[in-house]
């Protein structure tokens, strides 16, 4: 299947401006997830053998390791097609309390030699209300195939002070129908969003939020939401210390690493296109955190990772390295909609040999 994409669909596919390219395939993902009897049979086609065991974390049961990334499906428009095309988790968003146009285009740009992309999109979306009133129409909580994120940010127009007060209108309009939360403080194309890396910001947002989800908790009919937090790839060491001093503080469930870099290695030197890079040149470094992560809090932090995933032997290299679960979003540019199936099946073969 992979084959006949990048030999067939693809070449017509990158004949698109890659934004254009980005939204054929958005709505596709959108008009199978409405077709439900041939979402269930590719669904059928794609499950692992039976006795597979799912993957847990968090307090979820995953059907298989790999999760659609972050920037896909902005909107919810896509997601309830996942499980047909192979996925075990997918991740909406990024989703900002205030809908935005993001950045002005072009902001996406392929590179197809290197299977790689840099993006400024900027956390275009509809806001966290239109993307809530989408949801209700959805499957929810307890009613999906697979398990559900939402990815939240912070709006452009509010001032970094107010940020803790913006992932607070997005997590309490969201949280109903999120299987788990996470927050994105990690994107490079949000005026200053990476400074709530900062110790003391990161302390005051995770603080808020989780005061949040405990008082949610305390609600008839509410329950916690696991929360998890992105991390940009381009952090040292010791910031990476100082974030996961902040996330053993307040308790958080997870850890996503990473988002895209500013970096810009090899081939990327001389190329003059500002924004985050993602696909292959990403794997080594964010293979790194993940394992640097892993080994800090011995094992015990939950990490999904992201970064260069374009076979099988790439996303076993993350989950060697101590992720829990693997995203795939480029990869899937470059190999097509059943990447994730062939990922899912591989690392199953990958675990019985």
């Amino acid at each position: 299947m992979g084959h006949f994409y990048e030999k067939l669909i693809r070449p017509m596919f990158f004949r698109l401006d890659s934004e254009a390219a980005h939204e054929r395939g958005v709505q596709a993902m959108a008009l199978l997830g409405s077709l439900s009897p041939l979402c269930l049979a590719l669904e059928a086609w794609s499950r692992l053998p039976a006795g597979t065991k799912p993957v847990e974390a968090f307090g979820l049961k995953f059907p298989n390791a790999v999760g659609l990334a972050a920037g896909f499906d902005k909107n919810a428009r896509a997601w309830p097609a996942a499980a047909a095309l192979g996925f075990g988790h997918v991740e909406i968003g990024t989703v900002t309390a205030l809908g935005q146009p993001g950045n002005p285009p072009p902001r996406m740009f392929r590179y197809p030699a290197q299977e790689a992309v840099i993006n400024r999109m900027g956390f275009n979306n509809e806001g966290a209300e239109a993307v809530a009133a989408r949801l209700a129409t959805q499957p929810g909580v307890g009613a999906r195939r697979i398990p559900l994120g939402v990815n939240l940010g912070k709006s452009k127009v509010t001032d970094i002070e107010k940020a803790a007060e913006d992932y607070l209108a997005s997590f309490r309009r969201l949280a109903d129908y999120a299987d788990y939360l996470v927050l994105n403080v990690s994107s490079p194309n949000t005026p200053g969003l990476r400074q709530l890396q900062d110790e003391s910001r990161l302390r005051e947002l995770l603080g808020a939020i989780t005061r949040a989800n405990r008082e949610r908790a305390e609600q008839p009919g509410k329950r916690r939401v696991p929360v998890l937090l992105k991390i940009a790839p381009d952090l040292t060491w010791p910031q990476i210390d100082a974030a996961l001093g902040v996330i053993a503080e307040f308790r958080l469930d997870g850890i996503i690493a990473t988002n895209t870099t500013l970096a810009r290695p090899g081939f990327f030197a001389s190329v003059n296109e500002a924004g985050g890079l993602s696909g292959a040149p990403l794997l080594r470094r964010s293979t790194e955190i993940v394992n640097y992560i892993s080994r800090s809090t011995q094992g015990r932090l939950p990490i999904i990772g992201v970064g260069g995933i374009t076979d099988v032997a790439g996303a076993g290299e993350k989950l060697d390295a101590g992720a829990t679960l693997v995203q795939v979003y480029s990869g899937m540019v470059y190999r097509g909609p059943f990447f994730a199936a062939d990922l899912a099946h591989g690392l199953a073969d990958r675990q019985m040999r």
